[in-house]
């Protein structure tokens, strides 16, 4: 036999020579950094008598660490890349490491849609005959695709590396969510933004169903850790713990099947909070937000007496704003006929009791509500407001702005809609209580397409009719109109007839898109649904007209044929 060269030791494990190892592999194993992340993960999850499984084997010194420091009972390797297979044996050999350690030069997939190749393995196939314990993933750019199909039933820890250079930084986000919402919370000891350690929760996190579930259940809990976020972002880490550390999982806010407040690691320290306390979840300070996502789960309103608690806590969405709280949010809370005090958790803390209602409203499927959050709206919400208005309301967007997003030539809209008789309604100018009774007097209402709609969904009635003039195209006109149609039990009607669209520069946002509606089909359809007599034409404004309103700094977006679309 031919004496085998050793190129470097890696912790513990001797690397022999070949034709892959690099100048910087060789330094990195000498100096203890060659995936030191990976490794490190590893050993900190990997127990003696574990069953491990590799996907992504690269030179085979991972799992040779792993089967050399942690004593797992074995460790299952794949590799597509037959060229390495060889070398990866050679290590193995060297080590001593051949009975701990099986190596297959195959791909394994997680997707339906499998290659119909020999060199092929399935996971599930291989999570039932292997049963591992632990799972090490590093596939470069089949990652996404790998953890959109996977489930991961019996694993119980995860360590993999992302690549944001290959599939993107929305790639790596994807795949951390998919993680956060199969169960598994990283271990902050050991993770990085690359390589991440996780453990699975020994709850599920899953988003909430209107049908029921978990959104209608009410969790009650003694002596809780509430952890609120330590900066703003669209995902913060926060939530409620139980005592022990783990997750409960109705207090998560979920938003278009995405868990946006996937859980915290436990604090070090937290105060105390004497009292019972009511989750509110989020608290938005910007309205379009608190009244979909902060209010949903005041349907326990029905479900409690309020004299026995001390106020509803939530956590705040931006930490860093300290100002004094908009009046919507207390003014919402006395229409829902609640007078229980808005306390906002800043710090990590222990309330004495905590009682956990479920999600039961918000953006994606849940929009529609679930049975019990539509009752309790019925039941409670606007019910001292009486109506007062005229029968015909045009909720306008024309006084918020160019950067809130808007119809162009609004205003003229809003001419013709007055000769027929609607009054031109601002609603950002008036109380919630005001608005309250004007969408409960009206019988018509048009509007431009905005969250002023959500609103109108706690009061709105069968025998209304509303259409909605689209001034964007954005999955949130659904919600909108899901919003809509299931609380008040008719759909509104959705007039879609944007000539052309444009976004701020260098903005993604769609809710800051204006769109430029075609007047003549507006008119069209307001006239064959009842809400305006046949007339003269309305004529469209002129390109010079569109210009001056819409001024510089914008892009055009889309046009014509792909907007009716």
């Amino acid at each position: 036999m031919d004496k085998v060269t050793i190129a470097a030791q890696c912790r513990g494990v001797d690397v022999p020579a070949s034709p892959f190892l690099t100048e910087t592999h060789l330094r990195q194993m000498s100096e203890g950094h060659y995936e030191g992340d990976k490794i490190a993960g590893a050993l900190a999850v990997v127990r003696p008598g574990d069953r491990v499984l590799e996907l992504g084997a690269g030179l085979g010194v991972v799992s040779a660490v792993i089967a050399r420091n942690a004593a797992p009972a074995r460790v299952l390797s794949f590799e597509a890349n037959p060229a390495l297979v060889p070398h990866i044996r050679a290590l193995h050999a060297l080590n001593g490491l051949e009975d701990r350690i099986e190596l297959r030069n195959q791909m394994l997939t997680s997707g339906p849609d499998r290659p119909g190749v020999a060199s092929g393995a399935a996971l599930d196939e291989v999570l039932r005959a292997f049963r591992p314990d632990v799972l090490i993933v590093d596939i470069e750019s089949g990652t996404p695709e790998f953890l959109e199909h996977v489930r991961l039933h019996g694993i119980r820890a995860v360590v993999i590396r992302f690549h944001p250079g290959v599939y993107g930084e929305d790639g790596a986000k994807t795949c951390k969510d998919r993680l956060r919402t199969l169960g598994f919370q990283t271990d902050e000891r050991v993770s990085t933004r690359l390589v991440w350690t996780c453990t699975r929760m020994i709850v599920r996190m899953e988003p909430p169903s209107p049908a029921g579930g978990w959104s209608c259940q009410i969790a009650r809990l003694k002596r809780p850790v509430v952890v609120p976020p330590v900066q703003r972002s669209h995902i913060q880490p926060s939530g409620v713990l139980t005592g022990m550390g783990q997750a409960v999982p109705h207090a998560a806010t979920w938003r278009n099947g995405r868990l946006l407040t996937p859980p915290p690691a436990r604090p070090q320290q937290a105060e105390r909070l004497p009292g019972r306390w009511l989750w509110g979840g989020v608290l938005w300070r910007y309205f379009p937000h608190f009244v979909t996502e902060s209010v949903t789960r005041l349907w326990a309103l029905e479900h409690i007496d309020q004299a026995g608690f001390d106020g509803i806590l939530f956590t705040p969405k931006n930490p860093g704003v300290t100002d004094p709280p908009p009046g919507f949010q207390r003014e919402f809370l006395t229409l829902m006929g609640c007078d229980l005090p808005i306390r906002e958790a800043r710090v990590p803390c222990v309330p004495d009791e905590l009682i956990v209602p479920g999600q039961g409203f918000g953006l994606g499927e849940i929009s529609r509500g679930t049975d019990r959050f539509i009752e309790t709206m019925a039941l409670r919400f606007a019910q001292d407001v009486a109506p007062d208005g005229p029968s015909r309301l045009y909720i306008s967007r024309s006084r918020l702005g160019a950067g809130r997003g808007s119809l162009l030539g609004e205003a003229r809209l809003e001419a013709r809609l007055a000769e027929e008789g609607y009054e031109i309604f601002h609603p950002q100018a008036h109380s919630l209580t005001a608005q309250a009774a004007r969408y409960k007097a009206a019988r018509q209402i048009v509007a431009a397409e905005g969250s002023a709609l959500h609103f109108l969904a706690s009061v709105a009635r069968p025998d209304q009719q509303v259409a909605m003039i689209l001034r964007r195209r954005s999955g949130a006109t659904k919600h909108i109109s899901t919003h809509l149609e299931s609380f008040s039990g008719r759909a509104p009607l959705w007039i879609e007839t944007l000539r052309r669209a444009w976004m701020p520069k260098g903005e993604v946002r769609k809710r800051l898109a204006v769109g430029e509606p075609d007047f003549a089909a507006v008119q069209a359809a307001l006239v064959a649904h009842g809400f305006v007599a046949p007339g003269p034409r309305w004529e469209q404004p002129d390109e010079a007209e569109m210009r001056t309103e819409l001024g510089s700094g914008y892009t055009l977006l889309e046009e014509g044929a792909r907007l009716a679309g």
